[in-house]
C-alpha cells in the first residue's frame, strides 16, 4: 500500500499495525522478485502450457475439417449425424488436451523445470556397433543381435542391422522392428540408436510405417495408412531421448523421446534388483518361469508412460546380457514376452509362453 503522507499506514479500525505485520509485509515484498524469477524459470511447465494451446488449436482444425465433410453430405440424416460427430469431436478433443496437459505437468514434477536440451556432441558417442566398446548389458545394440516376442495373436521381431545413420554428426545404428498379426504386417519401423561412451543408449529417432489390410483387395497386401510417431533428432526441433541409462537408479525419470505432440515417451526406474517373489505388485502378470530363468535379483524394471496417451501405462523388464524380455500393459494385463534371442546362452532355453 502506498502512503503519500509518509506516515505509518494504519488499519481501517484506526489502530496501527503490529511489528509482526510489518515484517510479514516486508518479507512478502522481498520475495516477489524471487517468485517472479522462479516462474520465469519454469521452462517445462511453460512448454506444457504452449502444447496445451497447440492441442486446442489442432482440435479446432480437425473439427472444421470434419464439418467441411458434413457440408458436402447430401443425405439430411447422414449430414445431421455428421454434425453431431463434430460436436463430439470437439468435446472429446478438448478433454484429451486437458488430460495431456495434466500428464505433462506431472512429468515436470518428476524431471524438474529445466529446459530440455540434452548434450548430443558426437565426441561423446561410439561409432563401432560390430564390436561395441561400451555396450550396455541391459540393451546390447550390437550388429546381428536379434529378439523375438509374442503377444496375443501378435509377433514382434527386432534386429540390429549392419546399417548406420548419421544424425547431427552422431553415428546411430539401425534396428528393424517388425510387428505382425496372424502373419500379416502391422508395423514396420526403423529405430535409430546411439551408444554413449558411458554406456547410455540414446534414441535418435524412428521411421514408423503402420499398415492395414482390407477385405476384397486382390491381392490382400498390407496398405500403408500412417507414419505417425516418426521423428528425427534435429528435425522440427526434435531432441534425443534416453532408451536405457548406463547406471539406472530407482526413482530416476527420463524422457525416452521428445518430438512435441508426436512422440513424448518417458520412463521411471522402479527396480534394479527385481526377482520374482520379492514384490507381489511387480509380479502381476509376469510369467514366473521366464522371470526365474532370467532374473537373479539383478533385473531392471521401468514404469513407461506418455503424456500423449495418459492411459497407456506399462512395466518393462530388462535382464542383464539379454535386454528387454517382457512388457506388461498395466490396464488390461496384456503381455509381450521374449520367446527367442541370440545374445546369450540363456536364449537357448527360454520357457514357452
Amino acid at each position: 500500500m502506498t502512503n503519500l503522507t509518509g506516515r505509518c499506514p494504519y488499519h481501517s479500525n484506526g489502530t496501527y499495525p503490529t511489528i509482526g505485520y510489518l515484517i510479514a509485509a516486508l518479507v512478502f515484498l522481498l520475495a516477489l522478485p524471487e517468485a517472479s524469477e522462479a516462474r520465469r524459470n519454469q521452462f517445462c511447465s511453460a512448454t506444457a502450457r504452449a502444447q496445451f494451446v497447440a492441442c486446442q488449436s489442432e482440435v479446432k482444425d480437425d473439427r472444421l475439417e470434419i464439418k467441411a465433410v458434413c457440408i458436402n453430405t447430401e443425405d439430411d440424416e447422414e449430414r445431421a449425424e455428421c454434425l453431431d460427430e463434430v460436436k463430439e469431436a470437439r468435446a472429446s478433443g478438448n478433454e484429451e488436451c486437458a488430460e495431456q496437459r495434466e500428464a505433462r505437468r506431472d512429468l515436470c514434477d518428476l524431471i524438474g523445470e529445466d529446459r530440455y536440451d540434452p548434450d548430443f556432441d558426437p565426441a561423446n558417442f561410439d561409432t563401432d556397433f560390430v564390436t561395441p566398446p561400451n555396450s550396455n548389458p541391459y540393451l546390447p545394440i550390437k550388429v546381428g543381435n536379434f529378439w523375438a516376442y509374442e503377444a496375443d495373436g501378435e509377433t514382434n521381431t527386432t534386429e540390429i542391422l549392419p546399417e548406420t545413420k548419421l544424425i547431427e554428426g552422431v553415428t546411430c545404428v539401425v534396428q528393424r522392428d517388425l510387428v505382425k498379426v496372424d502373419g500379416v504386417d502391422l508395423e514396420d519401423t526403423d529405430d535409430w540408436f546411439a551408444q554413449r561412451k558411458d554406456g547410455t543408449v540414446e534414441y535418435c529417432g524412428e521411421e514408423v510405417k503402420d499398415f492395414e489390410t482390407f477385405a476384397g483387395d486382390a491381392p490382400m497386401d498390407p496398405e500403408l495408412v500412417s507414419i505417425d510417431g516418426s521423428f528425427k533428432v534435429g528435425r522440427d526441433g526434435d531432441r534425443p531421448g534416453t532408451l536405457f541409462l548406463a547406471s539406472p537408479e530407482v526413482g530416476v525419470t527420463y524422457r525416452q523421446e521428445w518430438s512435441p505432440g508426436n512422440a513424448e515417451d518417458a520412463a521411471t526406474v522402479i527396480s534394479t534388483t527385481y526377482h520374482y517373489g520379492d514384490d507381489a505388485e511387480l509380479d502381476t502378470y509376469v510369467p514366473e518361469a521366464l522371470a526365474d530363468h532370467l532374473c537373479d535379483h539383478d533385473c531392471v524394471v521401468t514404469f513407461d508412460f506418455s503424456p500423449l496417451d495418459p492411459e497407456a501405462l506399462e512395466h518393462k523388464f530388462y535382464a542383464r546380457d539379454i535386454g528387454l524380455f517382457l512388457e506388461v500393459d498395466l490396464d488390461g494385463g496384456d503381455i509381450n514376452q521374449l520367446v527367442e534371442c541370440n545374445v546369450d546362452p540363456k536364449c537357448d532355453t527360454l520357457p514357452a509362453p
